[in-house]
């Protein structure tokens, strides 16, 4: 039976795979598709045989898009703001499957642009689900947040699709805020008879070779180590829910495929985290990177000031409704997926072409 049809069964493990079968020639639409995630999952979704188009902006450099030539795919820049610029692509794209994922996505850059922050991660949510609503073969819309949406408590056990939504940082808030705009939209206008369905799905930090966004652990080491200097680490205790960022991209996948062709209703949201104990202080983060690396390689810690205290020092996610009703779990556990992204740093630096290290890993994680 075609994993695309499993949505009514239960999983005591994830033990599932991404059904591939069902996305040969599938017609999909990533927004943000020049991102760190988007590029990843345009290349995962065209290596599974899907037919791709993008939508966005990013004027970022480097930017790992750039170097990337992705087949069945259409490039179509554009702002997730302009309403009638995204109805037209989503449209003219004949998708079947959206994934939003365009987003300002720094917490220490939404303190420097808290409105462009809102208005991108908030009114841009809600432009790209009015779009949808006039695509006639759309059937799943997975819109992607944030962990940080909830309320933060500091807890040390991960918090569940149904805690408190919360944000003390305009970037939080933002997000926590586009999940509250999509339950909004579901009520009022997705939930009746040909509409598709929409989620929303929360992450926590991943990680990848490709990703030179500033204010994040393993880009900055790859910079510092890429040329022979030290890492600096801000905040060298705090906890994160490390993960590679092809485990939660597979549990989107696989719940676009549930989306299209569930015959009862679904959860709303959904979390893909890593487990628990591969939640590690940046430290210890820090030593696999460095010690994958090599050649000499290593860190210290600065006082990160300000900075560093703006950042949540406690942050994970539970993820037992994804293994329960999915038959997702992570793939590779933390040593390993540092160990990859750390590989795949180092080889870049070494002059290897970054495609064939992004698709190294696509097809590692792919025959799992």
């Amino acid at each position: 039976m075609s994993n695309s049809h499993r949505a009514d069964q239960h999983y005591e493990n994830g033990a599932r795979k991404i059904d591939t079968e069902f996305w040969v020639e599938r017609k999909a639409l990533v927004t943000g598709h020049m991102g760190f995630k988007g590029t990843w999952l345009t290349e995962l979704l065209s290596i599974l045989g899907a037919r791709v188009a993008g939508y966005g902006k990013d004027d970022r450099s480097p930017l790992l898009y750039n170097e990337m030539m992705i087949e069945r795919h259409a490039h179509n820049i554009g702002d997730i703001c302009q309403t009638d610029r995204m109805r037209q692509v989503l449209v003219d794209s004949g998708a079947e499957i959206l994934f939003h994922l365009a987003a300002q996505p720094i917490v220490l850059t939404s303190y420097e642009d808290p409105v462009g922050t809102f208005e991108d991660n908030i009114m841009g949510t809600v432009k790209v689900l009015e779009a949808a609503r006039a695509a006639p073969n759309l059937k799943a819309v997975v819109i992607v947040t944030s962990d940080k949406v909830y309320h933060n408590n500091s807890w040390i056990w991960g918090y569940r699709e149904s805690d408190t939504l919360g944000g003390s940082d305009p970037y939080s808030a933002s997000k926590a805020a586009a999940e509250i705009v999509t339950a909004s939209m579901i009520a009022s206008f997705f939930n009746k008879p040909g509409m598709p369905r929409v989620a929303t799905v929360r992450a926590g930090n991943v990680i990848g070779g490709g990703d030179w966004a500033p204010f994040r652990l393993l880009p900055d080491a790859a910079r510092a180590l890429g040329q022979d200097r030290a890492l600096i680490v801000r905040n060298p205790q705090s906890t994160r829910p490390w993960q590679h960022v092809l485990d939660p991209l597979g549990g989107y996948v696989m719940l676009a495929e549930d989306l299209a062709h569930a015959a009862t209703p679904m959860p709303r949201t959904w979390n893909f985290g890593p487990a628990m104990e591969d939640a590690l202080p940046v430290c210890m983060i820090a030593d696999l990177f460095v010690s994958e690396w090599g050649n000499g390689a290593s860190w210290r810690h600065e006082d990160g000031g300000a900075a560093a205290a703006k950042e949540a020092t406690l942050l994970a996610v539970d993820s037992t409704q994804a293994r329960r009703e999915l038959g997702w779990s992570p793939t590779w556990r933390v040593q390993q997926a540092v160990a990859r992204t750390s590989a795949w740093y180092r080889d870049y630096y070494a002059g290897a072409d970054p495609k064939s290290l992004v698709d190294r890993d696509i097809r590692d994680f792919l025959a799992r």
